[in-house]
């Protein structure tokens, strides 16, 4: 069911934790499954220079947040920007496919936490540059649902 590298980082997930004066953070989650996920991110010199997560799940979601925050560390936005539900899965050796939803949830969760990133720093611009409009209205809806407001239809 699962390859060696998914109980891997499960049992021994990296990068977990927090970042109290992240520069971005980003959080997902899947209501079928209750799967959720926090990343954060601290940059330095338009690079990930510290990650972190905390994920409530499944196996599958443990080891795609621990993996997509090794596969991002280090990497410019830019680069990190590429890592896509495709590319987790891949180096976690594959996924079975009720499982896939996860791999999903560690990029989206990524790209939120870049999209913070870029809000926060009055990068704008970027936002539209790298096509993460999307991900700003998930952002800013996930923060009105915690403040509350009621989203209109």
């Amino acid at each position: 069911m699962y390859s060696d590298k998914v109980f891997e980082h499960f049992k021994n997930p990296r990068n977990i934790g927090e970042i109290p004066d992240a520069d971005g953070s980003g959080t997902v989650g899947n209501p079928v499954c209750g799967d959720l996920m926090t990343i954060m991110i601290k940059v330095k010199e338009d690079r990930i220079d510290d990650i972190k997560f905390k994920t409530f799940g499944c196996a599958a979601a443990i080891a795609t947040s621990s993996v997509a925050t090794e596969l991002a560390k280090g990497k410019s936005i830019k680069d990190a920007l590429k890592i896509t539900r495709k590319t987790v899965a891949d180096e976690l050796g594959g996924l079975p496919p009720q499982k896939l939803h996860c791999s999903n949830l560690a990029s989206d969760a990524l790209r939120q936490a870049i999209t913070d990133y870029f809000r926060r720093t009055d990068q704008m611009a970027k936002i539209a540059e790298f096509g993460l409009e999307k991900d700003l209205n998930a952002l800013e809806r996930r923060e009105k649902e915690a403040h509350g407001e009621v989203l209109e239809a």
